[in-house]
């Protein structure tokens, strides 16, 4: 049977390690490198319901996208998911900002139903995000219920400039930061989550749509992904989407 450390090396081969920033930690964050793995639970994050739910299906490991440890741990304490983990013998492995570069953006394209035509950025010789042209014009509110639809959102948060929509900036996850691309990209629109108050004051005096989709939900497209690639190499491996992967956030609308 496959080891943690087999699944690693075939997930560097479509989402190399090498790609991920100086500030990641993904890899390996938890790993019992002699257990053999059966069963693998994949989620976007672990959480502890996630960790309830892989112990008792008597999972092996757990794939996530966000590693488990980010930041680094001054102390070991029993209530840190790391350590919950370790103590459950169940090891974690993630592929962040990688897979974010290698295959991210084109999935959440392809989920979206664009067109990707040419990177949004390229930092450090990798490209971060796509430009997209839409088929036809829409107005903001008929591209939001669209990305609402498509991604399953419950709520989307979007600046409308009155003008109407075709070429599009796109990048999952946290992509306030690149605003100043997708305006030197000529984008009408930029779609993409976690956007700060002021990231909006700024698009909206430079004539730009932000639509907000939410870190979760432009994301979350990770999960399906990795299980049916992770399938095709692993044949006598059980790999499940987490039951427990979900938006934990409530919006009251």
């Amino acid at each position: 049977m496959p080891r943690v450390r087999d699944i690693y090396n075939y997930i560097d081969q479509f989402a190399p390690y090498s790609l991920q920033e100086d500030y990641d930690n993904s890899g390996t964050n938890v790993i019992f490198s002699d257990k053999e793995v059966k069963k693998v639970l994949i989620a976007l994050d672990i959480t502890n319901e996630i960790i309830d739910e892989a112990a008792a299906g008597g999972a092996d490991l757990i794939v996530t996208h966000h590693p488990v440890i980010f930041r680094s741990l001054k102390a070991l304490d029993s209530d840190s998911t790391a350590v919950k983990l370790c103590m459950k013998g169940i090891s974690a492995l993630s592929a962040h900002t990688n897979f974010d570069s290698a295959v991210m953006n084109d999935i959440l394209c392809e989920e979206l139903g664009m067109n990707p035509v040419e990177p949004l950025a390229v930092e450090n010789n990798v490209p971060v995000g796509k430009i997209c042209e839409l088929d036809r014009e829409l107005a903001a509110g008929e591209l939001a219920a669209m990305v609402k639809g498509r991604l399953g959102n419950t709520v989307i948060r979007y600046n409308d400039t009155g003008k109407t929509i075709r070429r599009v900036a796109v990048c999952g996850g946290s992509g306030g930061s690149f605003l100043k691309n997708a305006l030197r990209k000529n984008a009408d629109a930029y779609i993409t989550g976690d956007v700060k108050h002021d990231v909006f004051i700024d698009a909206h005096n430079a004539g730009l749509c932000v639509l907000d989709a939410g870190h979760f939900h432009t994301e979350n497209i990770f999960c399906e992904f990795m299980k049916r690639k992770l399938s095709e190499g692993f044949s006598d491996i059980d790999f499940n989407v987490s039951a427990e992967n979900r938006d934990i956030l409530s919006y009251e609308i």
